[in-house]
């Protein structure tokens, strides 16, 4: 009885729909109806988003408000335990309190710089907003008067953060990269950067009127190009294929770990000579000595790491990364206690390549977890680099003749890399290319450029004005090259690289590599 009535009720609206269908299609007032259910459709319609939005504004919040409670929260908690343990040091005026200020002022000026999108152009670096916000904070009077950090707090952080640097770079130098791109890379590498070094020597000499020591100490510390600006951007035109058929990214990506080796290098042998009271003939047998000791004591070290913690033990990538980041740190600190200052970078690079050559697919781990490490000192690096610029201090034609000393000095370093490149294989558009990308400039200068100034204050007071003159022209490298670098880079790669459509093999393969 049930199924029959349900047939006969379906059938009783079959029945009524056909028969009203016709009516509907032939009345006049049809249209009317159709206005009718397109306003009840676009009323439903707006009501839906409405009803999205509603639950979006919950109780309790979610999303980017939500976010936003966190992280005001975590920040504060932070501050909260600093201040527990350290009493007036949390407090405006204390040393903890401006470095979380420093710290996080980095972080947001970093991430408000990545959320500048111009269309076709690429993305701009996140240090430079790292380092503005650190020059900002220094040059507003209510601000600079309760955020300071001490110098001595200042120079340990970027000692640190130099010493994860070498880390990366060291553990960056793949050998059979290396081995493969062979004298291309070396000659890369080594040679424009001596040559810049040594033209912005000639040129502060004359222009700063700079003793030759210090115009050769300026010239190392503006001869290092900056992997954080050339290796992402290099990712990323390898990844669209652009260079892949000649490995063009590959080349600079690998030489630009090395570049730093020897500015870092020369730039400590520099140092050891500027602040020695002994003759040219000494200073030069001491910076050797600390060099042969630098290479000794990684040399031991790298072999010793090797095959201490053993394959067996569990958590092997983590405790490698410890017991690297302790001896480097010890070798970097502690070379500069005894007054070795050239050997502590090098036994970093060579306890770093030596151990990584034995570790194998393994280093990419510990390359993330030293990666995990450059984050968090990134904000710190860049920002106190910032902060030590004080607007009072800067002379105008001080600006003008630092500008013109960069300027001239990365023609040199232009030309040189391009007449380099001649003998590669490489065609006229590819030359101006590699020429032009490696000029950015952002790392080695925010840790190399206050050092100077740092050792004048203890060593020799009267050294000052040379001192601030070198972070001067280290900062504005960064502020100039870093931005100019990565929008040449990014623009005239795809106009002027040949791409490769096939996703066939790279042709220099840098395994585990990652920038710093």
């Amino acid at each position: 009885m049930h199924s029959t009535e349900s047939k006969n009720e379906h059938l009783e609206e079959k029945n009524f729909q056909t028969s009203t269908t016709p009516q509907i299609l032939n009345d006049p007032n049809s249209n009317a109806c159709e206005e009718t259910k397109e306003t009840v459709l676009s009323e439903t319609e707006e009501t839906k988003p409405q009803t999205k939005k509603m639950i979006h504004i919950s109780c309790p919040p979610e999303g980017i408000l939500n976010r936003i409670i966190t992280n005001g929260v975590a920040l504060f908690m932070v501050w909260c335990v600093i201040w527990s343990f350290t009493g007036p040091e949390a407090l405006p005026g204390g040393n903890f309190f401006g470095l979380l200020i420093i710290f996080y002022s980095a972080i947001i000026g970093g991430n408000l710089l990545q959320l500048i999108r111009i269309p076709s152009v690429p993305p701009l670096p996140p240090l430079l907003g790292m380092l503005l916000a650190g020059f900002i904070i220094r040059n507003i009077p209510f601000i600079s008067k309760h955020v300071q950090v001490h110098n001595m707090w200042s120079s340990v952080l970027r000692s640190i953060a130099l010493t994860i640097i070498l880390i990366r770079a060291g553990l960056g130098l793949d050998p059979k990269a290396l081995k493969r791109l062979k004298i291309v890379c070396i000659r890369l590498a080594m040679i424009p950067c001596i040559m810049e070094a040594c033209s912005a020597a000639v040129f502060s000499h004359f222009l700063l009127k700079f003793p030759w020591q210090w115009g050769f100490l300026l010239g190392f510390v503006l001869g290092a190009v900056s992997p954080a600006v050339v290796v992402p951007a290099m990712l990323l035109l390898q990844e669209r294929g652009y260079g892949r058929v000649k490995g063009i990214p590959s080349l600079l990506i690998a030489a630009s770990s090395l570049d730093d080796i020897i500015a870092i290098t020369g730039f400590h042998t520099c140092l050891s000579i500027v602040f020695s009271s002994g003759g040219i003939i000494n200073n030069f047998l001491s910076s050797l000595r600390d060099m042969v000791i630098g290479v000794l004591a990684g040399t031991i070290l790298g072999f010793f790491v090797r095959y201490f913690p053993s394959g067996d033990q569990t958590k092997l990538p983590l405790k490698r990364a410890c017991l690297v980041l302790s001896m480097c740190v010890s070798a970097v600190l502690g070379s500069h206690r005894i007054g070795l200052h050239a050997s502590g970078g090098l036994c970093t690079i060579v306890l770093t390549f030596i151990a990584g050559t034995k570790w194998a697919a393994e280093k990419i781990t510990v390359q993330k977890i030293m990666a995990t490490a450059w984050n968090i000192f990134q904000p710190l690096l860049f920002g106190l680099v910032g902060a030590e610029v004080s607007v009072s201090s800067l002379k105008s034609n001080t600006i003008g003749v630092c500008v013109v000393i960069l300027s001239l000095a990365l023609c040199v370093r232009i030309l040189t890399t391009y007449v380099l490149m001649c003998c590669a294989g490489f065609s006229c558009k590819e030359k101006i290319f590699i020429a032009l990308s490696w000029i950015p400039k952002a790392t080695v200068q925010a840790v190399l450029g206050p050092l100077a100034l740092e050792t004048a204050k203890i060593y020799a007071p009267h050294l000052e004005s040379y001192s601030k003159d070198v972070l001067t022209v280290a900062f504005l490298a960064i502020l100039i090259t870093a931005p100019n670098g990565a929008l040449i880079i990014g623009i005239l790669g795809p106009k002027v690289l040949t791409r490769h459509h096939e996703p066939s093999k790279i042709k220099l393969e840098l395994s585990g590599f990652e920038h710093h």
